[in-house]
């Protein structure tokens, strides 16, 4: 029987690699709902290529589609779905992946600002509903390959508390990171560093949000913290090391000193597809796969926080508690929002950050309004 699907952030390039994974295996999968910001001309067109009736948009539209976070959380629940795809970016996402949840609805999750916001409540209500969050990141989706076991699950899919716990194993979860479009720059000056730049990704091709937060590293911050929702680990056991040829996508070291890599090239479909298909495997892919000649010269190296202070607030955070997981992303996506629209220069996204974090726990209105008021204070550039 085909899994039936809704996809949050159909437009997107993450609902883009879904659909291909969907046109890949028309035996195995049926979309019965779709989602996007405010691409309606897109959307209708997705709707009419895969047959899709239910529809919604995050932004109001003339083209009669329901829309909002009502229309959002109705279509993520859509009873007719056996699996949710969240790929909206930011903190939209956040009520609609409850919203599946509550329905009994396996999750694909793309948006990591959902767990960075609340992963201790979006796990718990997971746990109690018995249902899967699956990750979709290549670096979560290659842990999650790692951990898994005939013996032991991972907390992002364990259902039954008896189960032997994958994290009791875990010396250290590794995720790699490429190092975005400035990685080898010799002189990194972020005041001077422009809009462009920060968009000219040399891996991966993204939604503006994303690219931004690759080049200045904070995507991977938050997904240690994503991480450590997902998999029940404690910030002594992550680490981040950069790997600019992103084929190898994260590993494992265990304790007995094992250590396990997932590897494929770099394209978004291939874990994708592993999470829609969890927990069988499909018998191939619309990726080509990766050869052994690809693999010479693989490098690896710890990125340098001085240069990249947005991961430094991050790893200086974790140990402080959870209540710092929604200040970094709110007031990351505040600032990167300003910065794409010309109102702030690069180097104040770790100010909006670091200033947010030194004002303290507040409740995540509270957060994005003092994250406002600290953009509104810089000078223009």
């Amino acid at each position: 029987m085909r899994r039936r699907l809704v996809i949050l952030g159909a437009t997107g390039s993450i609902g883009a690699s879904t659909l291909r994974v969907v046109a890949a295996h028309p035996d195995r999968f049926e979309v019965v709902g779709l989602a996007a910001g405010r691409d309606a001309a897109g959307l209708r067109a997705l709707a009419e290529r895969f047959g899709v009736r239910h529809l919604a948009l995050a932004q109001p539209n003339d083209a009669g589609i329901p829309h909002g976070e009502r229309a959002l959380c109705d279509l993520a629940a859509l009873p007719e779905a056996d699996l949710t795809v969240m790929a909206i970016a930011g903190m939209a996402g956040y009520a609609p992946t409850l919203a599946a949840i509550e329905a009994g609805h396996d999750v694909a999750l793309a948006t990591k600002e959902v767990l960075v916001m609340a992963g201790e409540e979006v796990m718990r209500r997971r746990a109690e509903r018995g249902v899967r969050l699956l990750p979709l990141d290549s670096e979560h989706s290659a842990l999650f390959q790692a951990l898994q076991s005939g013996a032991y699950q991972p907390a992002c899919v364990r259902t039954d508390p008896a189960t032997p716990r994958a994290e009791a194993r875990v010396a250290e979860a590794i995720l790699t990171a490429s190092g975005g479009p400035f990685l080898r720059r010799r002189e990194l000056d972020w005041r001077r560093v422009t809009v462009a730049e920060a968009l000219d990704h040399p891996r991966w091709r993204m939604g503006p949000k994303v690219t931004v937060d690759s080049a200045t590293m904070m995507n991977k911050g938050l997904e240690l913290i994503e991480a450590l929702h997902l998999f029940a680990l404690h910030p002594g056991q992550l680490r981040v090391w950069v790997h600019p040829q992103s084929i190898v996508h994260s590993l494992v070291r265990f304790r007995d000193g094992a250590l396990l890599a997932q590897l494929g090239v770099a394209d978004m479909a291939l874990p994708i597809q592993y999470a829609l298909t969890w927990p069988d495997r499909a018998d191939h892919a619309p990726v080509e796969p990766l050869s052994l000649a690809q693999m010479r010269g693989l490098e690896f190296e710890e990125p340098d926080l001085s240069r990249f202070p947005c991961l430094r607030l991050v790893f200086e955070a974790l140990p402080r508690g959870a209540w710092t997981h929604p200040i970094l992303t709110l007031a990351n996506e505040v600032a990167v929002r300003a910065f794409l629209a010309g109102r702030i220069s690069a180097d104040r996204i770790a100010a909006v950050i670091e200033e947010g974090l030194a004002a303290g726990p507040a409740p995540f209105e509270a957060i994005v309004r003092r994250a406002e008021a600290t953009v509104a204070r810089f000078p223009t550039p």
